[in-house]
């Protein structure tokens, strides 16, 4: 299946380029209405709604830095998942996934545009506590992820968990992140270079994995067509 979204995403991208050009692309929508602004546009009163936009997080990457989602990928389109490295259940499954997506869209520093150069993989342990970022680098060497391309992050037990339900928004159980809280999630999450997220789909469903592909493709042609 891997092989199938290599082969296919050029073909996606040449058909996604005629169509823009035509306006006939229906673009991923956006998710989680924060309000509905009212106003008077030529007489006319109009509802205009504000979506939420995803605030910073600052972790620490396998490689022990310390990143921020906002100031260190500034304009990236950033593709997210929650995990963590012991988990025997859902989390390999999630783990190959998003590496057949790492592989679909390769980084090219030489070309001006090339998809890959305008995404960034994060995955983000939910038992931060065992996955220190000597661990996480460790399980990503066992994966062959792209240290460069794809971060896992680890770091403050309650900062992530306040991350996955305020402002992804991929568990609705209320809690703390306290000592007996636990998020275990096959949601992947897509957020626009702006934050605001554009995307959820199941992480453990090749055809899932196949609309993330295609709406990655969708939000980088779009993005490019606003410089």
């Amino acid at each position: 299946m891997g092989i199938a979204v290599a082969v296919l995403l050029p073909l996606s991208f040449y058909i996604i380029t005629k169509a823009l050009k035509k306006d006939k692309v229906a673009m991923p929508r956006f998710y989680i209405a924060d309000r509905v602004d009212t106003k008077v546009v030529e007489g006319k009163t109009v509802n205009d709604t504000v979506f939420h936009q995803v605030s910073d997080l600052v972790l620490v990457n396998q490689l022990g830095k310390q990143v921020s989602l906002n100031r260190d990928l500034k304009d990236k389109i950033l593709v997210i998942n929650f995990f963590f490295t012991s988990c025997p259940t859902i989390c390999p499954k999630l783990t190959g996934n998003m590496k057949m997506l790492q592989r679909a869209f390769k980084k090219d520093p030489k070309k001006e545009f090339v998809i890959g150069n305008e995404i960034q993989f994060l995955s983000l342990t939910v038992n931060p506590e065992r996955d220190s970022f000597q661990v996480l680098r460790a399980y990503a060497d066992q994966y062959d992820i792209d240290h460069d391309r794809w971060w896992l992050l680890t770091g403050d037990k309650q900062t992530i968990y306040q991350f996955a339900r305020n402002e992804l928004r991929v568990s609705v159980q209320p809690s703390e992140g306290g000592a007996e809280d636990f998020i275990h999630t096959e949601k992947i999450v897509v957020l626009d270079q702006d934050r605001y997220i554009r995307g959820y789909y199941d992480g453990l469903d090749t055809a899932d994995i196949k609309r993330c592909a295609d709406d990655i493709v969708l939000l980088t042609m779009q993005k490019r067509h606003k410089k």
